[in-house]
């Protein structure tokens, strides 16, 4: 079976343990990734941007556990069993293809540089964190060729989306011709060309709360939706257009597929079986600012949600001053607290040396 070790649970306890830790980004998904085909197997490829700023650190203290696989998790420094059940179930997933975690006692501090669960995917930056930090522990005891996409396999399984965040400065996950070595198990990094990987991220903070619905939840209403097969073709259609759009400097039309598959991935919301609405009014209230404001000047601005009220404002880095100045002047006033976040595409995760 893929990433399934074959090495054996006979080490010396005073090797297994340590200290590490890494620094993992969110990612904003261009077309996206909304239906699972059965565990966290997507049903279309997506691809996505890599971030810098918004990111998750995760550390951990691990130790010899006489008494089988033990952990603690810790966010923002307070002991949180609420996350127990999600990080039970990822456990449980991952157990067999990291076989050292039976002999460890596991002690998880992640911390968050940008709201929690709120449609800036945290699980993304948070599993994937996680996921480099466990593939460390092994890689520390025994031969890893393919750390990465072991790192992004074992993402995966805690969050679809955090395994495209193993990369940067975009990522493809999900099985399609049109790019080698693209599978639905672990991500593959896609190259920008040179205008696009220069390209920002002002993340509008329109609701700091939680999702009325879980991602999870959305996912699993695809099963049965009544435009399933349709959204799989459209997506894979889109996916196409955009790989063109940027290998070819369009920038026009890439910004329509942007915004095309942002607004399709709530439609898919809206019409879902029971069906769920994440936007607010001011995120249509931005979203109608933006298009008036891109009538008025030619720029490379376009928008994008994940499955959230908070918009992400894409835009080439030549536009900052430009963009920056719209932001203040016209939609600060639909931000939560005026509250924004300034990213750039980024190169990925990095590992954290010390304690």
């Amino acid at each position: 079976m893929i990433f399934k070790p074959t090495y054996k649970l006979d080490f010396d306890k005073e090797n297994l343990s340590g200290f590490t830790g890494w620094k993992s980004p969110s990612n904003i998904a261009l077309i996206k990734y909304w239906g699972k085909k059965e565990l966290q197997i997507p049903m279309n490829p997506s691809l996505s941007f890599t971030l810098t700023n918004c990111y998750s650190s995760t550390s951990i203290d691990y130790s010899f556990s006489k008494d089988g696989f033990k952990y603690e998790f810790y966010f923002h420094d307070e002991l949180k069993p609420e996350f127990n059940k999600k990080l039970d179930i990822f456990f449980e997933r991952v157990i067999e293809y990291l076989p050292v975690l039976q002999k460890l006692s596991l002690k998880i501090k992640s911390k968050n540089t940008f709201p929690h669960s709120s449609g800036i995917a945290s699980s993304a930056s948070a599993f994937s964190s996680l996921a480099l930090c466990l593939v460390d522990i092994e890689k520390s005891i025994t031969k890893i060729d393919d750390f990465y996409s072991k790192s992004s396999f074992i993402s995966r399984l805690g969050s679809g989306s955090a395994c495209r965040s193993v990369y940067g400065p975009a990522a493809i996950w999900g099985e399609t011709n049109l790019i080698a070595d693209s599978n639905n198990l672990y991500s593959v990094p896609f190259k920008l060309s040179t205008y696009f990987d220069q390209y920002c991220d002002t993340i509008l903070i329109v609701d700091e709360g939680s999702k009325s619905v879980s991602s999870s939840v959305g996912h699993d209403l695809m099963n049965k939706h009544q435009f399933k097969n349709n959204r799989i073709l459209q997506a894979n259609k889109n996916f196409e257009k955009i790989t063109q759009f940027i290998n070819h400097q369009n920038v026009s039309d890439f910004s329509k597929i942007v915004e095309n598959e942002a607004l399709t991935l709530h439609a898919m919301m809206l019409s879902s079986n029971p069906s769920f609405i994440l936007f607010k009014p001011n995120t249509i209230n931005i979203i109608n600012k933006v298009w008036s404001f891109r009538k008025q000047n030619d720029c490379s601005l376009c928008f994008t949600l994940d499955a959230g009220a908070n918009l992400h404002l894409l835009y080439h880095k030549n536009d900052f001053d430009l963009v920056q100045k719209f932001v203040k002047n016209e939609l600060l006033v639909f931000c939560s607290g005026g509250k924004y976040i300034d990213d750039k595409l980024g190169s990925g995760p990095e590992k954290i040396i010390s304690s």
